[in-house]
């Protein structure tokens, strides 16, 4: 059954959520309803903002994991700069579980994204190495213990279009390679995500958690839950499955703003979760 976005929000009590003036307010309103599922942000969402507001945007809408993009802990840093920049996170109170999107196209960026993610103490990279580098990926998943997670970006995309691109690929790999399902490009190229869900669940260590509002490459980020995406579908998926990974918001739309747009999407996903 399908439920519009203010039923969900009423019944967390949330119906203020958009226009949002406290954080504390929201995280206290919502922190007991993630029930199973983790959630976190992906923070390319907050690509506009430097590092310590990221971390405080982040837990004003009540999230507790995060993966970093590369303007928030630089690609290019020293071991000691990552050491600190992760530190920094952890201190401020959350779980800094992975990196991402990171892309590898030579062997040396492959090497230096998993030592990265070893200095910065991460259990997974979302990544998209180039094909040819699988195998050197491999390698360095088993010397390093790390997973790495393949995004898929749907429309335009060479490499890794689908989640069934990247499955053909890494079937004969290693088990801790495996995905992290963006469903909003899975959307755009007329996919089901709830069927990639299920079908890759043995494998499916992130999520990309936004929504679209058309059927087609052209479509755009909107709040989660005003979309075209099967929301409510998509956390049965995940409950099924006994979903253990992130689910991390990767909210795309006003940039510039972003806080608005986030903490609704947020406070809708977890009526979603206390009601499915």
């Amino acid at each position: 059954m399908n439920y519009s976005r203010s039923e969900f929000l009423k019944l967390l009590g949330l119906t203020g959520i958009a226009s949002l003036t406290s954080g504390n307010a929201l995280a206290s309103n919502t922190k007991k309803s993630q029930a199973t599922l983790k959630l976190g942000l992906a923070s390319y969402t907050l690509k506009d903002f430097k590092l310590d507001e990221a971390i405080k945007i982040t837990k004003r809408v009540g999230l507790e994991n995060i993966a970093l993009k590369s303007m928030h802990m630089p690609l290019e840093s020293s071991a000691d700069e990552v050491k600190q920049i992760a530190a920094r996170v952890r201190e401020a109170g959350l779980n800094l579980y992975g990196a991402g999107v990171i892309y590898m196209k030579s062997a040396k960026e492959v090497e230096d994204a998993f030592t990265y993610a070893k200095n910065a103490g991460l259990e997974m990279i979302i990544g998209v190495p180039n094909h040819d580098l699988l195998s050197l990926a491999n390698e360095q998943v088993k010397k390093y213990n790390i997973k790495l997670a393949i995004h898929n970006h749907g429309p335009g995309d060479d490499l890794y279009s689908s989640p069934d691109d990247i499955y053909k690929l890494i079937k004969d790999l290693d088990k801790r390679i495996g995905f992290c399902i963006d469903i909003g490009h899975v959307q755009r190229i007329k996919q089901d995500p709830i069927v990639m869900i299920e079908r890759y669940k043995d494998r499916l260590y992130d999520m990309h958690m936004k929504d679209v509002n058309k059927n087609t490459g052209d479509g755009v980020p909107v709040e989660v839950g005003r979309g075209i995406i099967d929301i409510p579908g998509v956390v049965k998926a995940l409950k099924k499955i006994n979903y253990a990974g992130n689910v991390a918001f990767e909210y795309e739309k006003d940039a510039n703003d972003p806080l608005p747009g986030l903490a609704e999407s947020v406070g809708y996903l977890k009526g979603v979760i206390k009601t499915v």
